[in-house]
């Protein structure tokens, strides 16, 4: 009877338990619902022939400006970055040379970028060397990454699977070229200049002009003929009647950096400057927007909490403690922040009064929603380390702020859910162009008082098909301009990229170009449809009612055709994402969901229970959905037939 009467007790406690829960987490899933899922009322007048007019008059303070945007991890030959050791770390055959001949020939890149100095040479591996295994990316983003110490084990994976630290790499023709952007930039320059574009993004890569830890001073640590070489590279984006956007720090720390601890350290902030003073008094009087950091919350999740990028090397402590106040990761944000005032000092001081120099950073957001009821918290989590943090830490210095947007992310658990109804790019970005709209809005209400403008710094998709890509395009470019109708303070969008290129962990996998590239055949540039559509709304500065609804039309044609396309995320039967990219696609379907903007209809919860106090309170719901206007079918025009 005791027993008896003790299990009912603990049954019943269990119940009051569970309740309290679900009753709290069902609150705290209303405020959210109220405060970031709430239906608004989109301003474009879909019924008019422009659907949006940008002032693209350049001339004018108030004008909008277009551009294109890259990085020198992804276009550079001839870099021996960290990036290219990363890649090298892990191939599935052995190279044939020996580890002196390896070694010349890493030494020999190093001297072919036209320095005077030698590139440091690979590290070489300990025989026991710890090896990241696939897990959730969120999971990764907090830290809880798995590692595999016993050689027999790596040696039994390794028969099975061919690990890589970076997917779609090995199997490609010449993958340490890049896009030759060093060799030969007009390639680039050219597709850019005839988009119509006035603003070029690209950057200086620091490993390049500092190979080697400046112990001595930077005398000895800095090569200046590379210097003079970006130099060039910049005086012809000029020279092709383009501004110029410069970033200092793109996801790319020397690999002697990454040796002793990179970011986590106060040294780094030194050395950053050094490299900094270096640049700007070579190229400030050509140089018209400086982004010192792009994405620095993201470089420091992926390297310094997850191991995913290079130059991190977590043990499983650092990790696990990674998101706590004192951990790696709010530890390297603040060195970053540091890094960046100082300058930002110092790119003013050195701007004249005629030429004032304007500088921010390039912020990544994702527009982060749950999955199900208990995701809530997760999804809060996610969004206090990553949404404004670094931008509180700054926001005296900056002089714009760059926001990043390629799509939302469903959070379920310790991962990010991939759900069949919506439509993703290749390498797993949900499409969401309402996200582009609310985030503006949630920024500018949040630093309005600063006075301050932004600017798309990024915005793109990876579409090999170039289906999704058209309506994609045309969609966020609509967000952004209702979020101006809103008063939201735009300065210009640049969109990410010109050409298919290396795309850090994920290799040559997703293609983000509006220009196809064949490896095969020389890196032969193929401009895709989008790249024209692309040039006519930089060039008109308009989005007409007919574009979209033709792009639109094109991806709802191959979605009822049950269609394929490339998807370069692997997912596991839960329907979770695994960070690691694939070296070879699956294919999913195009999807018919409707997301163009103002027309995304946000689902409820998904989780089982969620589903089920649903389906039973549906008799009883008095909510109606949004009817929109159904989209014309391209119209066959046809002679007259005129009568006598």
């Amino acid at each position: 009877m005791a027993f008896a009467a003790l299990f009912i007790s603990a049954t019943k406690l269990a119940g009051i338990i569970m309740t309290v829960s679900i009753a709290a987490n069902a609150f705290s899933f209303s405020r959210y619902r109220k405060k970031h899922l709430r239906r608004f009322d989109s301003p474009i007048v879909e019924s008019s022939d422009t659907l949006a007019d940008f002032n693209v008059n350049g001339e004018e303070e108030d004008g909008f400006f277009f551009g294109l945007a890259t990085a020198p991890a992804h276009v550079e030959d001839k870099l021996n970055d960290a990036w290219l050791q990363f890649a090298e770390e892990n191939p599935c055959h052995k190279s044939e040379k020996g580890d002196d001949d390896m070694m010349e020939a890493d030494a020999v890149i190093g001297a072919a970028d036209g320095g005077s100095h030698q590139a440091p040479l690979a590290r070489k591996e300990s025989s026991k060397k710890k090896k990241p295994l696939k897990v959730a990316m969120e999971a990764m983003i907090r830290g809880l990454q798995k590692f595999v110490e016993d050689e027999s084990e790596e040696e039994t994976a390794s028969k099975e699977e061919c690990n890589h630290n970076v997917a779609a790499w090995h199997n490609v023709p010449h993958p340490e070229e890049r896009l030759k952007f060093w060799s030969d930039p007009d390639i680039e320059l050219n597709l850019a200049k005839d988009t119509g574009i006035s603003i070029f993004r690209m950057g200086i890569d620091w490993s390049r002009i500092m190979p080697q830890e400046p112990v001595n001073g930077i005398k000895d640590a800095v090569n200046f003929a590379a210097l003079e070489r970006y130099k060039w590279i910049i005086s012809r984006v000029r020279s092709n009647g383009m501004k110029v956007m410069l970033t200092l720090f793109h996801h790319s720390l020397p690999p002697w950096a990454g040796d002793y601890g990179g970011w986590k350290l106060e040294k780094t902030v030194d050395y950053f400057m050094d490299f900094t003073k270096l640049v700007v008094n070579s190229v400030s009087d050509m140089v018209d927007y400086w982004i010192t950091f792009n994405e620095p919350h993201v470089f420091c999740m992926l390297t310094y909490c997850a191991g995913a990028w290079p130059g991190g090397h977590p043990d499983m402590i650092e990790a696990a403690t990674s998101a706590l106040p004192t951990g790696v990761f709010r530890q390297a944000l603040h060195w970053m922040a540091i890094a960046h005032s100082k300058a930002y000092d110092y790119i003013h001081e050195q701007s004249s009064t005629l030429s004032k120099k304007v500088v921010g950073v390039a912020h990544n957001v994702s527009f982060t929603r749950p999955y199900g009821l208990f995701d809530v918290a997760a999804v809060t989590l996610a969004n206090s380390l990553t949404l404004f943090p670094y931008v509180d830490s700054i926001c005296d210095k900056l002089d714009f702020i760059g926001i990043n947007y390629y799509g939302q992310e469903v959070i379920s658990g310790a991962g990010l859910k991939l759900v069949e109804t919506d439509e993703y790019s290749e390498s797993g970005r949900g499409v969401y162009p309402d996200g582009l709209f609310r985030l503006l809005i949630d920024f500018h209400e949040r630093y309005k008082h600063l006075k301050v403008p932004f600017i798309i710094t990024e915005n793109g998709i990876a579409d090999e098909t170039d289906v999704i890509r058209r309506p994609y395009l045309l969609e966020h470019l609509l967000a952004v301009y209702a979020a101006m109708l809103k008063g939201v303070p735009v300065l210009g969008y640049l969109f990410w990229t010109i050409s298919d290129n290396w795309e850090w962990a994920d290799g040559y996998g997703p293609k983000f170009g509006l220009v196809a590239v064949d490896r095969a055949n020389g890196l032969v540039r193929i401009p895709r449809p989008s790249y024209y559509l692309f040039t006519k709304v930089v060039t008109t500065g308009k989005i007409t009612r007919e574009d979209r609804e033709k792009a639109w039309n094109e991806l709802q044609k191959a979605a009822k055709e049950k269609q394929t396309r490339p998807f370069y995320r692997e997912v596991n039967k839960q329907g979770l994402m695994y960070a690691g990219g694939l070296d070879e696609p699956t294919q999913r379907p195009f999807i018919e969901r409707d997301w163009r903007f103002g027309h995304y209809e946000m689902e409820g919860l998904q989780d089982p229970l969620s589903r089920l106090s649903r389906y039973l309170l549906r008799p009883f719901s008095l909510r109606k959905k949004r009817k929109h206007k159904k989209v014309n079918s391209e119209l066959v025009l046809e002679p007259l037939e005129l009568s006598a």
